[in-house]
């Protein structure tokens, strides 16, 4: 069959997620033909991943019948074909629910495809003389080689139909010795990667995530953000993502000579760090910002408002987030008051109420808990639903309220009386004491990540559960 020129550049779905068959428009006429073979820009906007080839490898085969595969390897593929015809199969060897699926297409120069790290990829040529020619994002080595997965040729599971017998074609030895589709290991996802996971979010995101052995914790100890060696001693072609979980969070100690070096050490320089690993191997980036990088004269403080940080500690928060936003893949997931596991405000009126203390609380600052667990829950609801990238406010819901009403419901929830704690004012409270100032209004307008079809808890039922619960003593 002739090639078909002048073709509309399409795409088409397979039953493989995220192999895509693309018709590419080819321009011939007495001489010869010529076709974009790979164009960023136009394919992109069709939809094709932005997967950055590094490397471009051509297969040249001289006879009909040729037929190389399966192999499932660790980067991604863009395929086509330069002269000639092929028959291509492809069996997904992911480990998920897909494993196993196949498709099967005949490819000439007017078509390609793109197969996702983990597919097996097969050919046999229809042709004497093809070459086939292939974009990659990642420089093979002897070291990605061992990561192959692969699956025998003439496996009955998938049973692929050949157009030439197996017994007829041209294999090489190593191809006819893999292994059947019940003795393939399914090659695992990506990783990521959780830094500052022994603070109150990376418990919660622990918790979250045990049962995925996909995903990394590393404390200080297992990653110091401060030393370069941590970035350079890992692997980072295995990883998709990073979620950061450290941070400086001394509000008043960042006031001082030595908290403001280590405040921006840590919120800016480190996430400097994270944020260039980011770039440099195309992961994703989640970093979690604060209500600290306004000033809180906003009713409502949306993901689009200015920063206007008051103290240090916003400061470096708000030049954190500055960074965080060149990262072409990034969250910034912005929360507030933060109640977890380890020291925070919920446990220190519950100790308060235990021990029959009477507190002064500040009652004009205005905002909502966020507990660590909606946090979490909500960063793998942006990962797991591919939402659109880019900054996230995420509290808990419900009515905003002042410092002095979450302690008198403490209180109450503690069996205690409302009326032993006292409202003061923030001036009141701090007068004589050398302390940070504060936004007066911490609320975070949470209408885009409800948009995005994540619903956080309302900050009633997390606190009841919390204190009743017993959290507040672990």
């Amino acid at each position: 069959m002739p090639l078909e020129f002048s073709k509309k550049l399409a795409a088409r779905e397979t039953p493989i997620p995220g192999v895509v068959l693309y018709d590419l428009p080819v321009h011939g006429d007495n001489r010869g033909w010529f076709k974009e073979n790979w164009q960023r820009e136009k394919m992109v906007a069709l939809g094709l991943p932005d997967f950055r080839p590094v490397q471009n490898n051509i297969s040249f085969n001289e006879k009909a019948g040729t037929t190389r595969g399966i192999h499932a390897e660790p980067w991604d593929k863009f395929i086509s074909v330069a002269t000639g015809k092929i028959f291509g199969a492809w069996v997904d060897l992911r480990q998920g629910p897909s494993f196993g699926t196949v498709f099967t297409a005949e490819l000439d120069p007017s078509q390609a495809i793109f197969i996702p790290r983990g597919v097996g990829n097969a050919f046999q040529t229809l042709e004497d003389n093809t070459a086939y020619t292939y974009l990659v994002n990642d420089h093979w080595s002897a070291d990605a080689q061992s990561q192959y997965t692969f699956l025998n040729l003439a496996d009955e599971t998938v049973s692929v139909p050949w157009p030439i017998p197996l017994s007829q074609a041209e294999l090489s030895d190593k191809d006819k010795a893999h292994p059947r589709l019940a003795d393939v290991v399914p090659m695992p996802p990506k990783k990521t990667l959780v830094v500052g996971a022994n603070g109150q979010l990376g418990k919660a995101l622990r918790n979250l995530y045990e049962r995925d052995s996909s995903v990394e914790f590393a404390g200080r100890s297992e990653f110091d953000l401060g030393n370069r060696e941590s970035f350079a001693g890992r692997n980072w072609k295995n990883y998709s993502t990073i979620i950061n979980a450290a941070a400086y969070t001394a509000v008043d100690a960042a006031e001082s000579p030595e908290g403001r070096g280590e405040a921006w050490s840590v919120n800016v320089a480190a996430v400097s760090a994270l944020a260039r690993t980011a770039v440099e191997h195309d992961l994703t980036l989640v970093h979690v910002s604060s209500d600290y990088v306004f000033d809180g004269t906003q009713v409502r403080h949306g993901e689009d408002e200015p920063f206007t940080p008051l103290g240090v500690y916003g400061q470096t928060k708000a030049a954190g987030d500055a960074i965080v936003q060149v990262v072409p893949r990034h969250y910034i997931v912005r929360t507030s008051w933060v109640i977890g596991d380890g020291n925070n405000f919920v446990r220190t009126m519950a100790s308060l109420a235990d021990r029959g203390i009477e507190p002064s609380v500040v009652n004009d600052q205005i905002g909502r808990l966020s507990f660590t667990e909606d946090i979490a829950a909500g960063i793998r609801h942006l990962l797991d639903s591919g939402a659109e990238y880019g900054t996230y406010n995420l509290t808990s819901d419900g009515e905003p309220q002042s410092w002095a009403d979450l302690a008198a419901d403490v209180y109450e929830l503690s069996g205690k009386d409302r009326a032993a704690v006292t409202g003061v004012s923030t001036a009141e409270y701090f007068k004589g004491k050398e302390a940070a100032p504060r936004p007066l209004n911490s609320v975070l307008d949470l209408t885009k990540i409800k948009a995005a079809g994540y619903e956080p808890a309302l900050s009633s039922t997390r606190l009841e559960s919390y204190v009743k619960n017993g959290l507040i003593k672990q």
